[in-house]
């Protein structure tokens, strides 16, 4: 393109750069340091009532509880595809630095399930908040009192016991995986069911669409106390989960299985070495408020709070151990 020399094309020219200027800013910290400096965003990539959406709501609570954003904090939902849909979205607001998004073990599997264009390259890890063990459940009315009776019609033909779960490649999945290797029964021929939020996935369960669903204990636990559900098993090795104690864990059942889902936040790529720094200096200030402490114990989430660099590492280490168990499971 040739740049004329008159004085209309520079006015324009000045023109064009000053709103890129201006565009850049609203898209990082203020010149102050002053952050978050507006309205800051919670991208729960799935939809409402599944383990993103509850953080990302918590998150929202501990920092206009405890005053952290005086601009105020919005929580949307962009759902599907194991919230790649929603990495797509970040991709797209590079350098925003006051947009943040949940994630965790679930994105990491769908990443790798769904040939994902993009990946976790594509954001700024943040933190590590959470980690949640999971529960296998069936509607009240189930014929299936015990984790031995399912197990039994799954070992006779898996296709037939529908398993509705979060989406495909995620922790549900590869709890479900694991216990049909366990157990004896092939997990490639598990009929997993996938939705994309746990509201989706306690309705199909509910409604006699599936026979069982596996989730994290926070989503379901309080149809497990209403007796909506029957719980059959946790996932969380020798010690029982508090607020449903009364399960059994698989390993007091005689299935060797244990497995945790953790939950974390990113940013888009492309931020400011200052931006950054920022953002983690405002989740860890969050993690010390009595609100997160009280999400918390509210949501039977594990405290696994790690930050910076410290969250990269483990990143990097995890996608290698995802990917190794997917391929294991016949999954990718």
């Amino acid at each position: 393109m040739r740049i004329r020399s008159n004085v209309k094309a520079v006015a324009a020219l000045a023109t064009v750069a000053l709103a890129a200027s201006a565009c850049a800013g609203t898209n990082s910290t203020t010149a102050t340091g002053n952050y978050p400096s507006k309205q800051l965003r919670i991208m729960a990539p799935a939809a409402p009532g599944g383990g993103w959406d509850q953080t990302s709501r918590a998150a929202q609570s501990a920092l206009e509880d405890a005053k952290l954003a005086p601009k105020g904090v919005e929580v949307f939902n962009v759902p599907g595809a194991g919230g790649t849909v929603g990495l797509a979205r970040m991709r797209a607001e590079k350098g925003n630095a006051h947009l943040l998004m949940t994630m965790g073990l679930v994105m990491v599997g769908a990443v790798q399930t769904n040939k994902s264009a993009v990946t976790l390259d594509d954001v700024t890890p943040i933190a590590r908040l959470t980690g949640e063990y999971e529960v296998l459940v069936v509607p009240k009315n189930s014929p299936y009192k015990t984790l031995d009776d399912f197990v039994a019609d799954l070992k006779k033909d898996p296709g037939k016991v529908p398993i509705a779960g979060g989406s495909a490649g995620g922790t549900d999945q590869i709890v479900a995986g694991l216990l049909a290797k366990e157990v004896g029964a092939n997990p490639k021929k598990v009929n997993y069911v996938a939705f994309s939020g746990g509201g989706e996935a306690l309705a199909a369960i509910l409604g006699g669409k599936v026979k069982a669903g596996i989730s994290g204990v926070g989503e379901w636990v309080d149809q497990i106390e209403a007796g909506e559900l029957r719980a059959l098993a946790v996932t969380s090795g020798n010690d029982r989960v508090g607020d449903i104690s009364e399960v059994p864990t698989f390993k007091e059942q005689g299935v060797d299985l244990e497995l945790a889902n953790w939950r974390g936040v990113v940013a888009p790529a492309g931020l400011r070495e200052a931006d950054k720094t920022a953002a983690v200096e405002l989740v860890e200030k969050m993690y010390k408020t009595q609100q997160w402490r009280n999400a918390l114990n509210k949501n039977s989430w594990d405290d696994q709070f790690i930050a910076g660099d410290d969250f990269v590492k483990f990143l990097d280490e995890e996608q290698e151990r995802v990917e190794a168990v997917l391929k294991e499971l016949g999954l990718v």
